[in-house]
């Protein structure tokens, strides 16, 4: 698996100098496979970079995997440049929800005035998938899905090719159980031993006391939790709108000490835009 980011930013996009090493665009992340697959996860602002180098490549084949419902996740769908090519083929899904609810929430702002452009009127072969299980394959990959706990219903997901493994958890409280959500134990199991976790940790354990129950974790918990999954690499994910970079770094810097204080062999790192990871 190659592993690319579009963008690791949570809630709004943002710019300026202040942002510059670890990016604006809100969550996109591509993985290229063996059998040649390309599976996107989330449609943030950084689809729109994705679609163009793939519209350069002719790679107009692709799997969107929505982790769920809400704008950031979204925003950047209308700008994907291969939905507006005949010759393109893209899969949609966004477990747990049904084929009606995907198709709704997308045509709501895809719809004059939100947007000049109708989603019932794009040219690209557009499947909508009912893609609620919880295991299924993707040419060479073995994908799993565990649902998140959040302030609306969604998905993590486990991709594992050739006996490496990749976790991507966005949006997921770890210490707070949503009605949607599954046990801390349950999502140890699932991130067990995996050879890179992207997980949420949107919030400083000071942010966190006020925004308890919004539906993301502080970073503290996330290394926490890493070291207990046994995981080897640990990318902070979905990152606060207002972290700039160097907040992030010193972020980062906090987290390696503890790890190192504990003497763990974990690598961590806050994701940034255009980070690019092979396994």
């Amino acid at each position: 698996m190659i592993i690319r980011c579009w963008g690791s930013r949570g809630s709004i996009p943002v710019s300026g100098k202040k942002y510059l090493k670890y990016g604006g665009d809100t969550s996109c992340i591509e993985i290229r496979t063996k059998s040649d697959d390309t599976i996107i996860l989330d449609a943030g602002t950084g689809i729109r970079r994705l679609g163009n180098l793939m519209f350069e490549e002719k790679r107009l084949k692709s799997h969107i995997f929505i982790t769920h419902p809400h704008w950031d996740h979204l925003m950047g769908l209308p700008f994907f440049k291969p939905l507006y090519e005949d010759k393109a083929l893209t899969h949609i899904s966004m477990a747990p929800f049904d084929k009606e609810f995907i198709y709704k929430t997308i045509e709501k702002f895809m719809t004059p005035p939100y947007f000049p452009v109708k989603f019932s009127e794009l040219k690209n072969n557009l499947i909508i998938e009912n893609n609620t299980g919880f295991e299924f394959e993707i040419g060479s990959v073995k994908i799993m899905s565990i649902p998140v706990s959040h302030t609306c219903k969604g998905r993590g997901y486990r991709f594992m090719e050739d006996g490496k493994t990749f976790v991507f958890m966005t949006d997921n409280e770890l210490v707070n159980v949503h009605p949607s959500g599954v046990s801390y134990e349950k999502y140890l199991k699932f991130a067990y031993q995996a050879d890179l976790l992207f997980h949420d940790a949107e919030y400083t354990p000071d942010e966190y006391k006020k925004q308890c129950s919004w539906g993301h974790s502080a970073y503290t918990d996330v290394i926490r939790f890493a070291l207990e999954a046994g995981v080897k690499k640990i990318g902070m994910f979905h990152l606060n709108q207002e972290r700039t970079d160097e907040e992030m770094d010193e972020i980062v810097d906090k987290c390696r000490k503890e790890i190192s204080e504990k003497g763990a062999d974990l690598e961590c790192f806050g994701v940034a835009s255009d980070m690019i990871f092979t396994l």
